[in-house]
C-alpha cells in the first residue's frame, strides 16, 4: 500500500510549527498544526481551513503561505487544520464543518497551552475552507453549555473571517438563482447535492424539501446585522461557468455575499475583479485581519 507523503510543517520563513499534529477529536483527520507568535501575552489567532471540495485537501496547503510570516511578525498566531471528508460518517458537508467547529472550540478550551486570546480568533480558507469560515462567522453561537464534553461548551464566535474562491451558500439548490443558470435537475447534479446534504443517493428524495439541512448549510442566509466583518476575494472569470471549478468559484458568489452584507449593514471587504467589484480601501487579507484582531 502506498504510504501518504508526510510534509514537514515548516512555514515560508523556514519556521517549524510550535505544535505539530495536535489532536482535537477522535477521527484520524482531526489534527492541526499551530505556530505561536512570540509574545508574553495571549495572542490573536487565525485558523486556516483548507479547500478540496470536502473530498480532498490537507492542512499542509498553507505551509508556504507568504501571509503567515507577516501575521506571526505582527504578533498573530496561526493554525492550519485537517477535517474528515463528506464521504465519511457522519456524511455530508455539515459533518466536515462540524469538525472545524470542534477544532475552534478545542483551541479555545486549551487557550492557556497555546497562549491564545480566546476573544480574538478569526478563520480563513479557500473554497471549502472559505465557506466553512463564513459558516462559522455567520452562525449563531453554537456552544452547548450543558454538554458533558467541556470542549463543546466553548464559544464558536469569531472576530472576523476571510474567504478566497468562496461559495455564497452550501444550499446548492440556490446556486442557479445566484449564477443565473437553469435548475440543477440532472441525475449527476442531484447526486452531488444529495451527497453534500449528507445522503448517499438522491433516489426517492425530495431535495427541495430538506429544509432543515438546507437552512443549516445556508451561511448567506444565516448572516444577520450582528455578523462579524468578513473579507472575500474571488478572482475567477465571470460568464457562464463551463467547468465545476468555474461553477464553484464564480465571482457572482462573492457578489451575492456583498449584496447581503450591504443590505444588512455588515462590514465586508469584497473583491471580484471580473465583475468590477474592488473595495475602495484596497486592503489585503493580512491588513484586514490585523485591523480587526487589534485590541
Amino acid at each position: 500500500m502506498e504510504q501518504q507523503q508526510v510534509i514537514d510543517p515548516v512555514n515560508a520563513a523556514g519556521v517549524r510549527a510550535t505544535f505539530c499534529n495536535e489532536r482535537y477529536g477522535n477521527h484520524e483527520k482531526n489534527t492541526f498544526d499551530i505556530w505561536l507568535a512570540d509574545s508574553d501575552e495571549p495572542t490573536p489567532l487565525v485558523i486556516f481551513i483548507h479547500g478540496g471540495g470536502f473530498v480532498g485537501g490537507d492542512k499542509s496547503k498553507y505551509y508556504d503561505s507568504v501571509d503567515w510570516p507577516r501575521l506571526l511578525e505582527a504578533g498573530v498566531s496561526v493554525a492550519t487544520i485537517n477535517y474528515r471528508y463528506l464521504n465519511e460518517p457522519p456524511y455530508g458537508i455539515l459533518g466536515c464543518m462540524s469538525d472545524s467547529k470542534r477544532c475552534l472550540q478545542y483551541i479555545r478550551y486549551h487557550a492557556e497551552k497555546y497562549n491564545v486570546d480566546k476573544k480574538r480568533i478569526a478563520c480563513s480558507g479557500g473554497s471549502a475552507g472559505a465557506g466553512t469560515s463564513l459558516w462559522l462567522a455567520f452562525s449563531a453561537e453554537m456552544a452547548d453549555p450543558q454538554n458533558a464534553d467541556p470542549v463543546l461548551r466553548e464559544s464558536t464566535r469569531l472576530v472576523c473571517a476571510g474567504a478566497f474562491a468562496t461559495q455564497a451558500t452550501y444550499d446548492i439548490l440556490q446556486w442557479p438563482g445566484i449564477l443565473g443558470l437553469p435548475e440543477m435537475n440532472s441525475p449527476h447534479d442531484q447526486l452531488v447535492i444529495a451527497r453534500a446534504f449528507g445522503f448517499k443517493s438522491a433516489e426517492g428524495l425530495d431535495l427541495y424539501g430538506q429544509t432543515a439541512i438546507r437552512q443549516e448549510l445556508d451561511f448567506k442566509g444565516k448572516m444577520d446585522k450582528n455578523a462579524p466583518p468578513f473579507f472575500v476575494f474571488n478572482k475567477a472569470e465571470a460568464g457562464i461557468p463551463t467547468t465545476e471549478d468555474a461553477l464553484n468559484h464564480h465571482p457572482l458568489h462573492a457578489k451575492a455575499l456583498k449584496d447581503r452584507a450591504d443590505q444588512l449593514g455588515v462590514k465586508a471587504v469584497v473583491y471580484a475583479p471580473a465583475l468590477g467589484i474592488e473595495d475602495e480601501s484596497g486592503v489585503g487579507m493580512v491588513e484586514f485581519f490585523l485591523e480587526k484582531l487589534r485590541k
